[in-house]
């Protein structure tokens, strides 16, 4: 049940980023299938690729005492919104900058929705 509900936060979190940010764009008639997808991408790049970044760019995090680790959002943000495009699947981000602020939003919003939907 706990998965089920974290997936549909993230979900309503990529939402809020696409409605929020300019360069986030969901380009189908049926929107709300292309969040759901999109979190399950997202969950995976977050599970598999995000650690490796992570690893890989240990001295920069602690040389910028934690702030690299938005820069490693964003591109794990672009990585998902990537991934979606090769599939088909119609979610869009513009480039670095518009996943920047997305991977902000949608943290945003994660923490606000987990907070209210407290176990």
């Amino acid at each position: 049940m706990k998965l089920l509900i974290r997936w549909l936060v993230t979900s309503a979190a990529l939402f809020a980023a696409a409605y929020l940010v300019p360069g986030i764009r969901v380009e189908d008639p049926e929107a709300w299938k292309v969040y759901l997808i999109m979190a399950l991408v997202l969950g995976l790049v977050n599970a598999l690729v995000r650690p490796l970044l992570s690893v890989l760019s240990c001295p920069l995090i602690i040389l910028t005492l934690g702030v690299f680790i938005l820069v490693i959002n964003a591109v794990s943000f672009l990585i998902a919104a990537r991934v979606a495009e090769s599939l088909g699947i119609g979610f869009y981000v513009d480039g670095f900058g518009a996943a920047f602020l997305g991977s902000l939003v949608v943290s945003a919003v994660s923490v606000i929705f987990n907070l209210a939907l407290k176990d």
